[in-house]
């Protein structure tokens, strides 16, 4: 592998890092569509599990630099890492069974979907927090419920699942988006762990080591650069910059699925 390659990998695992900590998506809406357009030849299981390895090295990164900026809810971040975990490790089974042009249309019919209500919200008014210095009360148990779903579909798809977490959180529990950003992330470093465990068991990693580490070299210092970012960045417009990065891809992947 050239330096070229290196250099490659670590300036893409930057703007994995950077990208998926300011929105509080992990990263993996970047990386898994890049793979499945130019890695065709790896299987799905391998994608993802590359994916989660990754995010999760992002979310550890990014939570510590949220956490010097005390905008993670540890209690919120703690239940619904709870309600996770078990649906990650389960995601991680599942996968080993689907087809990657079922897999493709899969996902990008859910990007598109989410992407699609998250820019309609917006656009109709439903603008989410931003300003607020603490978060109002909310239903724990629909939380625990979205964070059960959101780690299945984190590790089914790869995806880190913050792309789902953080709207839900915004619109459904009344989160601010910076605290909705923060708390996630902390839940996404735990669930993507677990999912990661998973595959290292199942031997989905074997071979794919040096790859993980080049993105994680980039990963660590783009999830610094990311939270910084994100003081500066309104909640409406991280929104809008979420639901047009999901319906993109969206469109890209399932066309590939067709």
């Amino acid at each position: 592998m050239g330096m070229g390659t290196i250099i490659g990998w670590i300036l893409f695992g930057l703007l994995v890092g950077t990208g998926g900590t300011l929105i509080g998506a992990g990263g993996g809406f970047l990386i898994m569509p890049f793979f499945l357009i130019f890695f065709k030849n790896k299987n799905p299981e391998v994608i993802s599990a590359i994916s989660l390895a990754v995010v999760c090295a992002n979310a550890c990164s990014g939570s510590f630099a949220y956490a010097k900026m005390k905008r993670i809810n540890y209690k919120a971040g703690i239940l619904f890492s709870l309600a996770a975990v078990p649906g990650a490790v389960a995601g991680s089974l599942i996968i080993n069974y689907i087809p990657i042009k079922t897999y493709n249309l899969i996902f990008g019919l859910i990007l598109i979907s989410f992407g699609t209500y998250l820019f309609l919200s917006v656009r109709n008014g439903l603008h989410p927090k931003h300003e607020a210095h603490s978060i109002p009360p909310y239903n724990v148990k629909v939380g625990m419920v979205i964070s059960a779903l959101t780690g299945l579909v984190s590790s089914l798809l790869g995806i880190g699942g913050g792309i789902i977490h953080v709207p839900m959180m915004v619109y459904l529990l009344n989160f601010p988006v910076h605290f909705a950003t923060a708390t996630s992330h902390f839940t996404l470093a735990v669930m993507t762990l677990a999912g990661t465990i998973a595959h290292i068991y199942h031997n989905d990693l074997a071979g794919q080591w040096l790859i993980i580490i080049m993105m994680i070299m980039g990963v660590i210092t783009g999830a610094q650069i990311g939270a910084k970012l994100s003081q500066k960045v309104k909640g409406a417009l991280i929104i809008k910059i979420l639901a047009g990065t999901l319906i993109f891809v969206g469109l890209r992947i399932t066309y590939q699925g067709l």
